[in-house]
């Protein structure tokens, strides 16, 4: 009977249980991207397969947390969680006048929640798009999303910390727990609490542009603070090639699925669901797919090609197909002293000859004639 005793039901190990995992997509929503893809995936195809992945992630643990970043033409914008503007006080929630929607009795409530919110904030995000910004840029804010899902990712292990605030000492060597033997309590009421479980996280970025030569620098820096956080970087390229977030996920240890051919692109729930639904921890017993060749070369900034050799900037380390005019870096506009040796033709240096070897006995190059015998008598 202790083991159904209610009176110790507060008390829970989780030391054995699995952590709870973040996931935080990136949809990469460019209109002139999804124009292209529309006869074989549509954007509204796509966000149904993506809905069922987020619900099948939250389904192996309650913990579990998920948040989607929109990277669009202009900005980057949360469809979920749906950031809160502080509330007026002639707010019509406040007063009581606005009525909630009734949760569907056939739907989880928190998958319900997901998929209304996601849809919503969605709807909102393409209906606010005029035409001057789609004539304006025809790339994607895929640098902006990286740092908002790192800041939200760095926010979210903090609060999950398995330190508990009531213990905590700050030393040099950070915060840890003044006594680790004892059971953290609840502030309010001084009850055992069970031992926060770490949080594991990691990003999946859906991209179907192929342009981000022009944010190079940030996308770059974002690698490496996710490679410092130990963050893993998954892509899903559908359409374009970028050199940059195949990179990612090799540098970070995320897994780069690109569909060789556009009919594979209607398998898109198939892709996510094989390649992308096990987290950092179960992947340690997986062979997860993806390790292929990596392209470590980069795209020059001035007519975006892919180069074996360029020339590089010493201050932004851009690269560039061919010489700068007037020496001047057209990404951090650095005047650049070019040699003069730069602009001429490198001198095809001769080969040596390689010396003959020399028989034994031949000083002249002919050989030395024996001498006859001695004559008879």
């Amino acid at each position: 009977m202790n083991a159904i005793d209610g009176t110790d039901r507060h008390v829970r190990d989780s030391d054995n249980s699995p952590p709870p995992s973040l996931l935080t997509v990136i949809l990469d929503t460019n209109p002139h991207a999804w124009a292209l893809l529309s006869d074989t995936l549509p954007l509204s195809k796509a966000v149904a397969n993506l809905l069922v992945f987020i619900n099948a992630h939250l389904s192996f643990n309650h913990a579990n947390q998920v948040a989607v970043i929109a990277s669009h033409i202009q900005r980057a914008q949360w469809l979920y969680p749906t950031p809160h503007p502080p509330r007026s006080s002639s707010s019509p929630e406040e007063n009581g006048t606005s009525t909630p929607t009734p949760p569907s009795a056939t739907k989880y409530h928190r998958f319900a929640i997901i998929e209304r919110e996601l849809q919503d904030n969605l709807s909102r995000v393409i209906s606010q798009t005029t035409a001057a910004d789609l004539t304006s840029s025809t790339t994607t804010q895929i640098a902006g999303a990286l740092s908002i899902a790192l800041s939200h990712i760095s926010r979210a292990t903090q609060l999950s910390s398995p330190n508990d605030s009531s213990g905590i000492s700050l030393d040099s060597t950070g915060p840890t727990l003044s006594n680790p033997t004892d059971t953290p309590t609840d502030p309010a009421d001084g009850t055992p609490r069970a031992r926060r479980s770490p949080l594991t996280s990691r990003i999946l970025i859906v991209s179907v542009s192929g342009d981000l030569a022009a944010q190079y620098i940030p996308v770059m820096n974002s690698i490496f603070a996710a490679q410092r956080q130990r963050v893993p970087l998954d892509v899903l390229k559908l359409a374009g090639d970028t050199v940059f977030l195949q990179q990612a996920a090799d540098a970070t240890g995320g897994v780069y699925i690109a569909p060789s051919s556009p009919s594979a692109r209607a398998g898109l729930l198939q892709y996510l669901m094989m390649g992308f639904l096990p987290d950092a921890r179960a992947r340690a017993a997986l062979v997860m797919p993806g390790g292929g060749e990596v392209d470590f070369r980069a795209a020059c900034f001035c007519h975006r090609r892919v180069v074996d050799v360029g020339f590089v900037c010493s201050v932004c380390l851009s690269i560039f197909c061919e010489p700068l005019e007037e020496g001047e870096c057209l990404t951090c506009g650095t005047r650049l002293s070019l040699g003069a040796a730069v602009a001429a033709k490198p001198v095809v240096v001769p080969r040596p000859k390689k010396k003959k070897k020399r028989k034994v006995g031949d000083i002249t190059g002919t050989s030395t004639p024996m001498s006859a015998g001695t004559p008879g008598p």
